[in-house]
């Protein structure tokens, strides 16, 4: 192919994809996937209507569906990072065991028994249909990661469940490249009507240790664009190239091997792609900026992919077969159904699991298909109707599956979406004694950062309560009404009346309700010992001002940082509650890349901190960075 051709032929390509893109949005509105609508305009762009992509413009842009499957390969490694899944290992063995297992097993012997009754298949010999079936229960194994993770960040779901399906939709993705490969080479070698002997079985393990091997190069090759310091978009093209080469060199491999050593020698580049992102997502310092990179590149490769593949597509065959993908999905829902039921008692999980254990396995997209579509270019004489089925039963996964998903995470009580309301929901509450100017430009201040806060008042105030926060007017200080406010409840308490007031309430909450956030604003230096045996934390305004001034002078930027001055950067105290991140290093952290660790309190003591500073349940962590990374880290650490 010349170039002036391929440019004209990505030019039009690149036209349908940008109007993909737009329609899919269309489709997400009414509650549809993004991945059906991308599918359905490629449909219309392919040979079965507008015909703007004809098939002989879809094999000369195969070149855009492997560096796409080597992007969605990358994808699923990235998410197999092994510390965030030891605390449930356990579960995630039994479970993907059942599935991987079960699911594979019952579906391949039950498409073989009915396989007279499905067109395509009704012709052919015993072992053609076998090996057909055997991939049809490989393909059903596969799960998507990317859509549990959409569904698990739409839900802010957090718990043992949670970690569970995330756990075996990862591993479940690796396990079932390793099993395409060993099906793939079976059923070939079937189809073709060779012998499976000795000989063959040393070929397949020798093939799959190459696979292995390279896929560990790829690993320590993916590292070289982030050590060399490359701008983003340099990297992105770095990725992609080395995903893309994954591809060329399997090809010529696999083309040159017959020469070289009169057998042919395939290597699975989807198998390598997946352990080479394993290995840097578990073996390198680059596993955030990696994964962060994909998810910048994946919008664009699901257009791309999903679109192209649509195009391929027959209508009308679409149409034809679209009741044996129904009968397929149930077939898939019962096995997996079956499956849950295995996981749940083998890894003896908390009996209301049994019954939901399923449902968030059911969604299918970028694996799936891609296996897929190497069955269909493997099998030109019925990969196409094999693979039209396998995208209709994507297309119901896609529909059932995140509801299904989204109805078990709220059945175990593991999401945390925010509640309905008119404003903005507060997380946090203080209660601030004294109304004066600053007193209620604090709580102004507050407010804007969620905080819900309460004026309180010892004389009768001069101020109405403002929609806000509340105003106390004529308060006793006595233990009981102390307790009436429920500080017990409250995250922050600041003191801002006369020294006396001030202590004498200090005292109270010392005593008898024992909050640690008390913060004082001091009146009279000579003051200062009395509240610091307390505990609380002092303001000395007349102190304050000058230490403030000398940051200013001699650290203008981090001081405006800290004050809040930057726009959509702010900082955070959070309490480390998760069990999972018990003993774990700061190195090992997956901390949004925006944000920075200034220091860990540990039982009073601020530590030196360092890549290697193992973590502690009630470590308080403070960090700075963006607002929506600090809620997202905050969710993870202390839930």
């Amino acid at each position: 192919m010349d170039i002036k051709t391929l440019i004209i032929l990505l030019i039009g390509f690149l036209i349908v994809a940008i109007a993909s893109n737009q329609i899919a949005k269309v489709f997400q509105k009414i509650k549809f996937p993004l991945i059906t609508g991308f599918i359905i305009t490629g449909i219309i762009a392919g040979s079965s209507f507008l015909n703007f992509i004809p098939p002989e413009a879809i094999k000369k842009l195969n070149f855009l569906n492997e560096i796409a499957l080597a992007i969605i390969a990358f994808s699923a490694g990235a998410e197999l990072y092994l510390d965030d899944l030891r605390s449930r290992l356990n579960s995630i063995k039994w479970m993907t065991i059942g599935q991987l297992v079960i699911t594979f097993i019952l579906t391949s012997v039950t498409v073989y028994f009915l396989a007279d009754r499905i067109p395509f298949m009704a012709d052919f010999e015993d072992t053609t249909k076998f090996a057909i079936s055997i991939l049809f229960g490989t393909i059903f194994v596969a799960r998507s990661p990317s859509s549990a993770i959409a569904v698990i960040n739409e839900m802010r779901a957090n718990g043992p469940f949670t970690k569970t399906v995330m756990g075996v939709t990862v591993i479940k993705d690796v396990l079932v490249i390793i099993l395409f490969a060993i099906v793939f080479s079976v059923s070939k070698t079937l189809i073709n009507g060779n012998e499976i002997n000795l000989s063959f079985l040393i070929i397949l393990i020798l093939e799959l240790s190459i696979s292995f091997g390279l896929g560990y190069l790829v690993g320590k090759v993916l590292e070289i664009p982030f050590q060399l310091f490359f701008n983003g978009d340099i990297k992105k093209i770095s990725v992609i190239l080395i995903g893309y080469s994954i591809y060329l060199f399997s090809n010529f491999i696999k083309t040159n091997s017959v020469n070289w050593f009169h057998h042919e020698i395939i290597l699975e580049p989807l198998l390598i792609a997946i352990i080479g992102s394993f290995v840097l997502t578990n073996k390198s310092k680059h596993r955030l900026e990696f994964r962060e990179l994909l998810h910048d590149i994946s919008p664009t490769i699901y257009i791309i992919f999903f679109t192209l593949t649509g195009a391929s597509l027959s209508f009308q065959t679409l149409v034809n077969v679209f009741g044996i993908a129904v009968a397929l999905f149930i077939l898939r829902l019962i096995t997996m159904i079956l499956a849950g039921f295995f996981g749940v008692i083998a890894a003896k999980d908390p009996k209301k699991y049994l019954f939901i254990a399923w449902m968030p396995y059911l969604t299918q997209a970028g694996v799936a298909l891609g296996l897929a579509t190497i069955i269909s270019n493997a099998f030109p004489e019925w990969g196409h109707e094999f693979e039209t089925i396998v995208i209709a039963i994507i297309v119901i996964n896609q529909l059932v599956g995140p509801p299904l998903f989204k109805w078990s995470l709220n059945i175990v009580k593991e999401s945390h979406l925010r509640a309905k309301m008119d404003h903005l929901q507060s997380t946090r509450d203080a209660i601030i004694f004294g109304v004066e100017n600053q007193s209620i430009a604090l709580a102004q201040q507050l407010e804007k950062h969620n905080w819900n806060s309460r004026l309180v008042s010892l004389e009768e105030c001069s101020i109405e309560n403002t929609n806000n926060f509340e105003v106390i007017s004529n308060f006793i200080p006595s233990v009981k009404n102390l307790e009436d406010l429920s500080l017990n409840k409250t995250e922050a308490v600041v003191l801002m009346l006369n020294d006396d007031d001030n202590y004498y309430i200090a005292e109270k909450i010392y005593e008898h309700i024992g909050m640690e956030d008390v913060i004082v604003r001091l009146n009279q230096r000579e003051n200062f010992e009395k509240f610091h045996k307390l505990g609380t934390l002092i303001i000395e305004p007349s102190t304050a001002i000058v230490s403030l001034l000398d940051h200013f002078v001699r650290s203008p930027n981090a001081t405006s940082l800290l004050l809040g001055m930057d726009d959509g950067q702010d900082t955070m105290d959070i309490e480390i509650k998760n069990r999972d991140y018990h003993g774990l290093r700061i190195r090992e952290l997956r901390l949004p890349t925006d944000l920075i660790i200034l220091s860990i309190e540990r039982k009073g003591q601020m530590l030196m901190t360092h890549g290697y500073t193992r973590l502690r349940i009630g470590d308080v962590m403070t960090l700075v960075g963006s607002a929506k990374s600090l809620e997202d880290i905050k969710f993870k650490l202390d839930t």
